[in-house]
């Protein structure tokens, strides 16, 4: 049976001069968006009042997917127009801001135990939900998909700016995010046993405020029975959401059964998979990353063949090899989030307000 797969994607909402704006909240009343009633199909407030989320329902198909996904999108378009804003698939601001937490009593929290760390966090990223039988396939696929996430960040980098200026990163996102304490690549875990005490333990701590607050790269959602794939930045276009997702069902599916055919889970070394992903998010596609089957240095197209490679049998079986290599072609010719942005930024002689413009229309492309 097909694995169901849904998205999650933060958005950006911006005025005409390309800065952030704080009318998350005002959007949703507009639109009579009962905020936080959440779940798939849903369109909610995030951390910060400068952003919108949306989400999609559970599908097998991925054409019905990235249909959805569009969809998702113009909704958050229509809930912004409401309030003389727009919509901006960016994973942070190229122009300068000041973010406005949500008044949330949990996020007002944060925001007084975190600091600065909290109160820089206009961050967007893309969640990728894929289902799973229970906790124990749950578990056993974290135990095996941990050295091909940073490949996945690689694909969807889309943050070169910060404060308005270029951070010399694919995706400063990735930066900002690592700042949480609970952030990154996690060890094996073996049982479900030990993956909810270590979640309890994180928690006992007392320096997180809840589970809500286990930022690992991958996780057991705490709200569906689906490995929740949290690595990658939001995707300028929808197209390369619906690639990272069905890229990121493709290994969920094979941990899957690399599990149930007793294959051992692969040794996990927090320290390479967090130097893997530092690679990704430094350089995106644009250069060299470290490659899961040596942890030595390759071409960037070279891993990313290898992540499909790895996946090759279950996107056979869903139908999605075909799509998947058309979708990565197109990224391969045109660029990913990161590469475009600097492209229009040099084009527009520097201006990053023709960069926001620009990533609105793609948005919705």
């Amino acid at each position: 049976m097909t694995r169901t797969v849904g998205v999650e994607e933060e958005f950006l909402l911006v005025g005409e001069d390309g800065r952030p704006v704080a009318k998350a909240q005002e959007a949703l009343e507009a639109t009579g968006t009962s905020d936080k009633d959440g779940g798939t199909g849903s369109l909610e407030s995030e951390f910060m009042e400068e952003q919108l989320e949306t989400a999609t329902h559970p599908r097998t198909e991925l054409e019905d997917l990235a249909k959805e996904i569009r969809a998702g999108r113009a909704r958050a378009q229509e809930a912004a127009d409401r309030v003389g804003a727009r919509v901006a698939a960016l994973s942070t601001s190229p122009l300068p801001f000041e973010g406005t937490t949500v008044a949330r009593l949990r996020y007002l929290e944060a925001r007084a135990a975190f600091g600065l760390t909290a109160r820089e966090q206009l961050t967007s990223g893309c969640h990728v939900h894929v289902a799973v039988a229970d906790d124990t396939e749950g578990v056993a696929v974290l135990d095996r998909i941990g050295p091909w996430l940073a490949t996945l960040l690689a694909l969807s980098t889309n943050s070169p700016y910060w404060q308005g200026e270029d951070s010399g990163y694919a995706s400063f996102r990735s930066q900002v995010w690592s700042r949480w304490p609970t952030s990154g690549p996690a060890r094996s875990f073996g049982s479900p046993e030990a993956y909810h005490d270590a979640v309890a333990s994180l928690v006992a701590t007392g320096t997180i405020l809840d589970q809500a607050m286990v930022y690992f790269d991958a996780r057991l959602s705490a709200r569906y029975p689906t490995v929740e794939i949290r690595i990658a930045d939001v995707c300028l276009d929808p197209e390369t959401a619906t690639l990272v997702a069905a890229l990121a069902r493709g290994l969920v599916e094979t941990s899957a059964r690399e599990a149930a055919a007793g294959t051992a889970a692969p040794e996990l070394r927090p320290e390479l998979l967090r130097t893997a992903s530092w690679r990704a998010g430094r350089s995106g596609l644009a250069e060299d990353l470290v490659s899961p089957l040596t942890w030595r240095p390759a071409p960037a197209h070279d891993v990313v063949g290898q992540l499909v490679a790895h996946v090759r049998d279950a996107l056979v079986d869903t139908g999605d090899l075909d799509t998947v290599t058309e979708l990565l072609g197109r990224l391969w010719s045109r660029g990913n989030g990161a590469a475009r942005q600097r492209e229009w930024f040099a084009e527009s002689g520097g201006d990053l307000r023709v960069v926001v413009e620009k990533a609105v229309g793609v948005t919705h492309s």
